[in-house]
């Protein structure tokens, strides 16, 4: 649970936020207040953990709102959180977008007193999702985003039991690894059915509504007889992402020319990332080593994050 110990606005920027009863959040983030606007970057938050260390360092008590902090909090240490974290009460959501930011330097009224400024370091910022009065002395819970991911092996020998899914527990050990590495949470869901066009798309259509960040099938990317999957996802798309796909067909089709066959597409869906890769073990853990060190910033511009 986070307490809110300050509520804070400037008219201009580059100056410290006076020290206020209530602000009202709204659309465009804080009420009256400088740096609200249609940006990621409606408004600021700082802890009294993070302004406790620095005063020590200034050697000086420091106020609420000298870092242009609008809301100062209490209760949780906010820059370990992670963009599309929530903070919420009964009334108020806000979205985190940024932790830290690119100090100003001289622009900076705390940093030309001081020379230093922990709002770069220990700061975060959010957008407003649903509005509301705050005031000092209200309290908000703190909620991790989770990602759901929904992977799809395309097995007809598999989903009859005559082999293990052997590329969907890769998938799975891959996937959950990566977000675990982030400091981030994951939930996954793993679906084995067969190279059925029907029952692909039945699942697909399922996971959209159900508004998973990311689908990954597995299999049915060749050009035999019942390889369907880029025949379903295709047309669900709503923008294709060529350049992941293009790129794993190059590097390994220069060694291996099978490698060429692979049919695989990448795109998005609403706020949902798709991915369909080949059946085989070797070839989907080459695709998640092009995949993975993409997918934080790919996630970000997803959701307007991305720069």
């Amino acid at each position: 649970m986070i307490e809110v110990k300050s509520v804070n606005i400037s008219l201009e920027k580059g100056t410290i936020k006076k020290s206020i009863p209530e602000i009202l959040l709204d659309s465009s983030g804080v009420a009256g207040d400088a740096h609200s606007g249609s940006w990621h970057r409606q408004v600021s938050l700082l802890g009294t953990e993070s302004i406790l260390k620095f005063s020590s360092k200034a050697k000086r008590e420091i106020s609420f709102g000298e870092f242009a902090e609008n809301i100062t909090t209490e209760g949780e240490i906010l820059y370990k959180m992670n963009p599309l974290d929530v903070l919420f009460n009964d009334t108020i959501r806000l979205e985190v977008t940024q932790i830290g930011k690119k100090c100003h330097g001289d622009n900076c009224a705390i940093f030309r007193e001081v020379g230093n400024c922990v709002m770069p370091k220990e700061g975060i910022f959010a957008r407003v999702i649903n509005g509301g009065i705050m005031k000092p002395g209200d309290r908000l819970e703190y909620q991790p985003h989770v990602f759901k991911i929904a992977i799809i092996t395309l097995s007809d020998r598999a989903s009859k039991g005559e082999y293990k899914d052997l590329s969907g527990q890769i998938l799975e050990t891959r996937i959950a690894s990566h977000f675990e590495s982030k400091n981030r949470k994951s939930r996954v869901q793993r679906i084995l059915i067969p190279d059925e066009r029907e029952i692909l798309e039945m699942q697909f259509k399922k996971c959209l509504s159900d508004n998973y960040d990311i689908i990954i099938t597995t299999g049915g990317t060749g050009i035999g007889p019942r390889d369907i999957t880029p025949e379903v996802v295709n047309p669900l798309l709503e923008k294709e992402i060529p350049g992941i796909m293009d790129m794993v067909r190059y590097k390994y089709g220069q060694n291996i020319p099978a490698a060429l066959l692979s049919r695989s597409v990448a795109g998005l869906t609403g706020k949902t990332l798709i991915f369909t890769l080949p059946g085989s073990p070797k070839a989907v853990e080459e695709y998640m080593a092009e995949i993975l060190p993409v997918l934080d910033h790919a996630i970000l511009m997803v959701h307007g994050l991305g720069h």
